[in-house]
């Protein structure tokens, strides 16, 4: 127990008649300690030792003189902790170590500072928010495990200052297409737009150029755009550390969120499946209190939400054009990436739309291809698809192909095509063989992943090597999804002209009669008689 819990219990028995000596025997304390018990409720504070000295003591005058100089210095030729060390050992010959110094300096520069008078004192203000008026919005960064890889993403948080209702989103980036995606989802989130100011750092997705030490800012034009689009009035605070504290309701919430459900390391697939996990924590948080109100976020967001300003009903296109040429790697240079496009597209130009997760690319109007982003600066994202046209006429380029390699790591080419793949070509022969596999793969164009590496899987076991009956074991396969599922028989294969044989449609038509051929054969034989009796006369 408590030194307090002692004194009290010792009260307490002494109160009830209990003698001295049988106290000190029960509490195995002094009589001392129970007389002192008896005297007070509070128990003695426990007597501070004098500080032990040190071999910096006789420097400490020495060092705070060169601490008392520097506050008329330049700021640029101020000592710094290994300065002052360096002096001490060459000027003063003092047998001290760098972590004596460095201790001492830490502790005595700010009382230095206050004893002069020139620390700057600031005053806060408590604020008071109305529902519905006021948000606050910044970035946070937080590492994650990104398939396996420890990689570092932004987390985009809007939070509400009346109610504290908060929405998260984790990207790739904190770039433009981040921050206005980021503004769409929590808007629609939580069904509308505050009323007045939205509060920002000096963001580089929302602000140009900072005007000296005023709050005017020359913001991005798509920044201005989108912002009117939705009605928001934008607040930008003081540059640097000193505008931290005018938002500190989201610089709060970003440490909250990324302590408690960023700890431990997150591991995840995709980062989909995390802003899944993100808004089942923002469903999670909305049930807790801050700190001493007496009700939850939600129920302060119910008093909120009718208050904001209904959203547009037209929508605001976040993405961001590019119109980049096609290589002749089939391939198109996006934000110090590149990404594959279809073989048919080198040499032209394509329309790209570049969002915070993926991006789109367009022929005219019609979309090519679409891939995921690409974290990392100086990355390739290829899919074997698009290079496919070009394999079938090179097929000698397949096995090294950049794109073959990256459909191994993301699953897409599996073992049963390397185990189809070798058959065919100890079957086939190398060229033969690769260009069967390349047919295959063509396949998936119109047919499932999934039934298309059924149908290589039953090929394989039936020995069949061939494009035609990989199809057709993937229809099969397709087909017996959709009907009740009936007995599972063994691997056959029917090759494509039977199936198809098999598959016409009944002939209702009368058989073809020869009767009248047989009419003219009839009279044939006769005139070719009368002709050989005339002759004969």
């Amino acid at each position: 127990m408590s030194k307090v819990e002692l004194y009290a219990a010792i009260r307490r028995d002494h109160r009830g008649g209990m003698k001295i000596r049988e106290i000190e025997r029960k509490y195995n304390v002094s009589w001392r300690t129970v007389r002192k018990a008896v005297d007070s409720v509070w128990p003695e504070p426990r007597k501070q030792l004098p500080p032990r000295p040190t071999a910096l003591d006789p420097y400490k005058p020495v060092i705070d003189g060169m601490l008392q100089a520097d506050l008329d210095a330049p700021r640029k030729q101020r000592h710094t902790i290994t300065r002052i060390f360096h002096r001490l050992v060459e000027e003063h010959a003092a047998d001290v170590s760098y972590q004596m110094v460095r201790r001492y300096v830490s502790d005595r520069k700010p009382q230095i500072l206050v004893e002069s008078g020139k620390a700057p004192v600031e005053a806060f203000i408590p604020q008071t928010h109305q529902p519905g008026m006021e948000a606050e919005v910044d970035f946070g960064d937080v590492t994650i495990r990104l398939a396996g890889e420890l990689v570092t993403c932004y987390l985009f948080s809007f939070r509400l200052s009346y109610s504290g209702k908060a929405v998260h989103r984790v990207f790739a980036s904190c770039g433009q297409e981040a921050f206005f995606e980021g503004h769409v989802h929590a808007l629609r989130t939580l069904g509308g737009v505050p009323r007045s100011k939205v509060r920002y750092d000096n963001l580089k997705a929302a602000v140009a150029q900072v005007l000296g030490l005023s709050r005017a800012r020359v913001e991005a034009d798509r920044w201005i755009a989108f912002r009117s689009h939705f009605g928001i009035e934008s607040f930008y605070c003081r540059p640097g550390i000193e505008g931290a504290h005018e938002k500190g309701g989201v610089e709060g919430q970003i440490g909250y969120f990324r302590r408690n459900h960023f700890t431990p390391v997150p591991e995840v697939d995709s980062l989909a499946e995390l802003n899944e996990l993100v808004d089942q924590w923002d469903l999670h948080d909305g049930r807790r209190r801050i700190g001493s109100r007496p009700r939850t976020i939600d129920e302060y967001f119910q008093v909120e939400r009718p208050l904001l300003m209904p959203l547009p009903e037209e929508s605001f296109e976040t993405g961001r054009l590019f119109t980049p040429r096609v290589d002749r790697y089939s391939q198109i240079a996006v934000r110090t990436n590149r990404y594959s496009v279809p073989v048919r597209l080198i040499g032209k130009r394509v329309r790209v739309v570049l969002h915070a997760s993926h991006l789109v690319v367009y022929d005219r109007n019609v979309e090519v291809a679409r891939h995921e982003r690409l974290i990392a600066k100086g990355g390739c994202r290829l899919d074997l698809d698009h290079y496919l046209e070009a394999l079938i006429r090179k097929p000698g380029a397949f096995p090294g192909a950049t794109a073959l390699e990256q459909a191994r790591s993301a699953g897409k080419f599996t073992p049963v095509h390397d185990a189809w793949w070798a058959a065919a070509v100890k079957a086939h022969g190398d060229t033969a063989g690769t260009r069967a596999l390349i047919e295959v793969l063509l396949l998936a164009r119109h047919l499932a992943h999934e039934h298309l590496v059924a149908g290589l899987a039953m090929a394989l076991r039936a020995g069949a090597l061939t494009a035609d009956a990989v199809a057709l074991e993937a229809r099969k396969i397709a087909q017996a999804e959709d009907e009740p599922a009936g007995t599972p028989g063994a691997a056959t294969v029917t090759f494509l002209h039977e199936w198809r044989l098999a598959h016409l449609p009944p002939d209702t038509r009368p058989l073809p009669s020869v009767t009248h051929y047989d009419q003219l054969l009839r009279r044939r034989r006769a005139s070719a008689g009368e002709q050989r009796e005339g002759e004969a006369q």
